[in-house]
């Protein structure tokens, strides 16, 4: 019996050698791989519709120079859903909800379009720090909030998809406990509350699905900026 809630969220080990590794390989594995023959199976081709609508969706905003972003993005989404939904089963481990991995995802990605963004155009990029029109008395308070806000952005990415990852799984774990414990006691209480944890569980599956699409649109305006 787990001794804390939240030590279903430390990484697993075996001899060792953390496992942590293979969590964040599996989902690769998962996927089917286009055969070389012109008809496809009914996965491949429903896999293939959705990288097609997400990439255009993701490719609407950006200019030509911000297309090569695009099978970054889509493979860093695709690694996401995956890895949220294989969560969600009994007796897995969630890599997303380790703060360090979601920021290993974010800040990389952030410096990249800021360092692009600083070679390519220097004045639009430290143009965003400074709104037009700005009062001279406010210029130096305005420009110390921009920058901190430039640099809070991939902290704020990668505390979200902690956060909402880390509050449903702690959530589901509190109902399902409560189911346990009220089952010799209060039947029928237990019953409606497996029918709450139920439809929990039907909502954290979108969740997981959200939170991975609103990663990848957020981390999505940094190209938007500077690409």
């Amino acid at each position: 019996m787990m001794t804390s809630f939240f030590d279903q969220f430390a990484s697993p080990s075996f001899l060792g050698i953390p496992l942590i590794s293979i969590a964040i390989a599996l989902p690769w594995v998962m996927f089917p791989t286009p055969p070389a023959r012109w008809v496809n199976n009914r996965l491949i081709t429903l896999q293939t519709w959705f990288i097609n609508r997400f990439t255009n969706q993701l490719l609407l905003p950006l200019n030509v120079g911000g297309h090569k972003w695009a099978l970054l993005l889509t493979s860093l989404m695709i690694f996401l859903i995956t890895t949220n939904m294989l969560g969600l089963l009994p007796y897995t481990f969630t890599p997303t909800t380790q703060l360090s991995l979601n920021m290993g995802l974010a800040v990389p990605l952030w410096l990249a379009t800021v360092i692009i963004g600083m070679r390519n155009q220097p004045t639009i990029a430290l143009g965003h720090l400074l709104p037009e029109g700005t009062p001279i008395p406010l210029i130096p308070v305005l420009i110390i909030i921009e920058t901190i806000s430039l640099f809070i952005r991939p902290l704020a990415l990668g505390v979200r998809l902690t956060a909402n990852l880390t509050a449903g799984h702690l959530l589901i774990q509190l109902i399902a406990t409560a189911v346990f414990v009220l089952m010799p006691m209060m039947p029928t209480v237990a019953i409606l509350t497996a029918a709450v944890l139920f439809l929990l569980t039907l909502l954290e599956v979108a969740v997981a699905m959200i939170q991975a699409y609103m990663f990848i649109l957020l981390l999505n305006l940094y190209p938007q900026e500077n690409v």
